[in-house]
C-alpha cells in the first residue's frame, strides 16, 4: 500500500498543501505550450494545478491514488481524470504537453529515469514537458513518503536523449530557491 492509499495521509496532506498552488510554473509552460493544448498532469494529488491548467489548456489530471481520483471525480465530474503510474505510463494517449508539480520527487532516480523516457512516447513530437522537483542533495523521508533533491546538473543527467532542455531554474516555494523545474521539448 502507497502513502496516497490511506484516507488519512491523503486529508492531511490535502491540509498541508493548502496554500500551494502550481500558478508560478502554469505561467512558465505558457511561454511554451499554447492555450487549448491537450496535457497530461502526472500527481494530480488535490487537483488544484488541475483546475488551473484547464483555465487554459485541455487538460487531463492523473494519480496512482484512486482516493485521490476518485475524490476529484466527485468534486469535478467535467473534468477528465484516469489513474495512471508515472513509471510504467501505460497510456495510449498523445498529449502536446506534460506536467507535475513535486510528484516525480517521490520516485526512486531510476525509476525518474525511466518514467522520462516513457513520458516521450506520450508526448506528441515538439511536445514539451515541465516538472519540479524539491532544490537540494540526497533523499529523505517524512512517515513513509520518499522525497529525491536534485540539482540542476543531476536532473539533466536523467533526462535522456529524447528531449531537449529548454529551461531549467530555482525558484522559491517556501524558502529561497528550495524548489527547482525543468523544462523540456521532445525532439
Amino acid at each position: 500500500m502507497g502513502y496516497f492509499d490511506d484516507e488519512e495521509n491523503v486529508k492531511q496532506y490535502i491540509r498541508m498543501a493548502a496554500g500551494c498552488d502550481g500558478g508560478f510554473l502554469i505561467d512558465v509552460l505558457r511561454n511554451h505550450l499554447p492555450d487549448g493544448s491537450k496535457i497530461l498532469e502526472l500527481g494530480m494529488g488535490p487537483g488544484k494545478d488541475l483546475l488551473l491548467l484547464n483555465e487554459h489548456y485541455e487538460a487531463t489530471g492523473s494519480d496512482l491514488s484512486m482516493i485521490f481520483v476518485e475524490r476529484f471525480k466527485k468534486l469535478h465530474p467535467t473534468i477528465k481524470v484516469t489513474r495512471l503510474d508515472a513509471i510504467a505510463m501505460d497510456t495510449n494517449e498523445r498529449y502536446q504537453g506534460i506536467y507535475s508539480n513535486k510528484a516525480l520527487c517521490h520516485l526512486t532516480r531510476d525509476q525518474l529515469q525511466i518514467s522520462f523516457e516513457r513520458q516521450a512516447r506520450a508526448l506528441k513530437p515538439g511536445g514539451v514537458a515541465l516538472h519540479s522537483f524539491w532544490h537540494g542533495d540526497g533523499e529523505s523521508e517524512h512517515q513513509g513518503l520518499r522525497f529525491v533533491y536534485y540539482r540542476e546538473a543531476a536532473l539533466k543527467a536523467l533526462v535522456g536523449s529524447a528531449y531537449e532542455v529548454l529551461d531549467s531554474e530555482r525558484y522559491a516555494e517556501m524558502e529561497t530557491d528550495d524548489s527547482l523545474y525543468i523544462l523540456l521539448r521532445k525532439r
